[in-house]
């Protein structure tokens, strides 16, 4: 590759926090909190994520969209890295992100003061709807569309929506 088509150093990061999750496509992987550390080295670039969880089925596809996003930015080198530890929290979700879930009809995660305890019950809390704001709110089916995310109904405005459990 000529070097005049070489990206600018510093650029690596700004095309990784662009790509968007697999399963939430209105999240970029930055939103979500899965992209870790991206590092520059001559013409090649090392990017870590952490899965939402260690079973994430979304995460050889998050591998190859990072991969393909920072190849057709001129890098001739792409090593994506995964990191289990420390695990995933839905803390490392940005605002902006949470207020990318609710623009969509996704209630975010509630944020929590220190470790979510682990039950053998699902945990009672009154999740808002994203719709009209009611915390009258049931849960339906502790699982959605991917495992991260419950199902729920809103007793107020009736409409289902969908939240993102919290880790």
């Amino acid at each position: 590759m000529p070097v005049d088509n070489l990206p600018t150093c510093g650029q690596a990061r700004a095309i990784a926090e662009q790509v968007l999750d697999p399963e939430l496509p209105v999240l970029t992987l930055a939103d979500l909190g899965v992209l870790r550390d991206v590092r520059e080295d001559g013409e090649g670039v090392t990017v870590t994520i952490t899965p939402t969880y260690s079973g994430c089925p979304a995460l050889d596809e998050m591998r190859a969209d990072l991969r393909r996003a920072l190849l057709a930015a001129g890098y001739e080198r792409v090593e994506i890295r995964t990191a289990l530890t420390p695990a995933w929290t839905t803390d490392w979700i940005s605002e902006d992100g949470r207020r990318k879930l609710v623009e969509h009809g996704i209630a975010p995660p509630q944020h929590k003061a220190g470790p979510v305890t682990l039950n053998l019950t699902p945990p009672t809390s009154k999740v808002p709807c994203p719709r009209c704001g009611s915390v009258r709110t049931t849960e339906l089916s502790r699982f959605s569309s991917t495992a991260c995310k419950a199902l729920r109904r809103c007793q107020d405005c009736s409409e289902p929506f969908e939240h993102v459990k919290e880790i």
